[in-house]
């Protein structure tokens, strides 16, 4: 019996998780004027899904990454692409939890 009910959990939960992209709405782009705001309009739906499922995977690939690069350094250092391996690993997840706008699709902060 417990197999069935972990068979079960397992398929409603790739079910559901196949049908993210299919409820996934539209933004509707802002009309206050200004281009920053216009270009990222985050819904609230959009803004609760970044900070309660994407930010902890963030945060989490960014220190599984930092631990990745600790042990990847000697190597890395060998081969002469340390900053290659650290960006990879270590700040472009940490960029993407922390510098991002909440709900935003783009990193980092755009200067027109």
């Amino acid at each position: 019996m417990n197999l069935l009910r972990t068979t079960a959990a397992v398929l409603a939960l790739t079910t559901g998780l196949l049908a993210l992209p299919a409820n996934a709405e539209v933004v509707q782009e802002n009309v206050s004027g200004d281009p920053m705001y216009t270009a990222n309009a985050p819904s609230g739906y959009s803004m609760a899904g970044d900070i309660l499922i994407a930010r902890p995977l963030l945060i989490g690939a960014t220190v599984i990454g930092a631990g990745l690069f600790i042990v990847s350094l000697p190597f890395s250092a060998l081969g002469g692409n340390v900053g290659d391996a650290a960006n990879a690993l270590v700040v472009e997840p940490g960029r993407e939890a922390f510098v991002r706008c909440l709900g935003c699709t783009m990193s980092g902060y755009r200067e027109d």
